[in-house]
């Protein structure tokens, strides 16, 4: 990796409990509070490490985004090596029934049918990536995961004109605000986890929800758990899937296929407002039986 020319610091990324040593540069620390929302479990304060951390300091690049791409890259074995999984998915809980987790590409729908969930009073545990304790007894429990909450701009003005966003700026926006922001009230347990596709159709009836089968359910879990390893940086040609080496990658395939078998996987196809309410009843009727 090509290291710039700026000093360096060493510090202290804090992740839900755990912590990985970094060597960065000025940049990153002053980008860090803008950076902290899009890395699973951390917060807006880096912190200066002991001593004895410093020759497992990680050195990250200069420029920001790809300092993020690498920090996350490395959170995914650090993670995975205590049993944890660092899911592509929107975690929401409804108090006192648990976890869901919506899972799907970038541009399935997650955080829109996030949106319509949360305005049925429902909470954000994760906006995007979810740390997912799997090798826990009665788990699998969502841990933490990111704060920023992404969508689409136009896809979101469409389905959510209350929220009154403006009609210029990025294409994907950050949505946190006061009522929509991630909270953490600990380690939630997960009743399901749904495969979402948005239909961009308002007259589709009612939105579909069924049982995914064994197979299809380890798949998407396998593909979910590698997103943070699954990126390019934009400066040299380091590829992050190499950090997990083949006793991590057996550790990871062993937990997907724990969740496949443990864990109630559905797919769900409709409108958000169809999503949000085929979800809560899907949760209902697990929580009755």
């Amino acid at each position: 990796m090509r290291r710039g020319t700026t000093s360096r610091r060493l510090v202290v990324v804090p992740s839900a409990g755990r912590t990985l040593a970094v060597a960065v540069g000025d940049d990153v620390i002053v980008a860090w509070p803008h950076i902290a929302p899009h890395v699973p479990g951390a917060f807006a304060e880096l912190l200066q490490p002991d001593e004895h951390l410093a020759a497992r300091a990680v050195a990250v690049p200069d420029a920001p985004p790809d300092a993020r791409r690498v920090i996350n890259a490395h959170l995914h074995v650090l993670h995975l090596a205590s049993g944890t999984l660092c899911v592509h998915a929107v975690a929401m809980h409804r108090p006192g029934q648990g976890a869901v987790l919506l899972l799907g590409g970038h541009g399935a729908g997650k955080t829109l049918a996030g949106l319509a969930l949360a305005a049925r009073g429902w909470q954000w545990l994760a906006g995007d990536v979810t740390l997912l304790d799997v090798a826990a007894d009665g788990g699998p429990f969502v841990r933490g995961g990111t704060t920023a909450i992404l969508g689409r701009r136009g896809a979101v003005r469409r389905w959510f004109p209350d929220l009154d966003l403006p009609e210029a700026g990025p294409v994907v926006v950050d949505l946190r605000r006061s009522n929509t922001s991630a909270v953490g009230p600990g380690r939630v347990p997960v009743v399901a986890a749904v495969l979402v596709c948005l239909d961009a159709d308002p007259s589709a009836a009612g939105g579909v929800l069924g049982r995914v089968d064994r197979h299809t359910a380890a798949t998407a879990w396998l593909r979910g758990s590698g997103h943070l390893l699954d990126r390019l940086l934009d400066a040299g040609e380091q590829p992050l899937r190499s950090l997990e080496d083949e006793h991590a990658q057996r550790r990871r395939i062993r937990y997907v296929h724990a969740l496949a078998g443990s864990t109630g996987f559905y797919a769900v196809r409709g409108t958000p407002y169809d999503v949000s309410r085929r979800v809560e009843q899907l949760v209902e009727d697990r929580w009755t039986r």
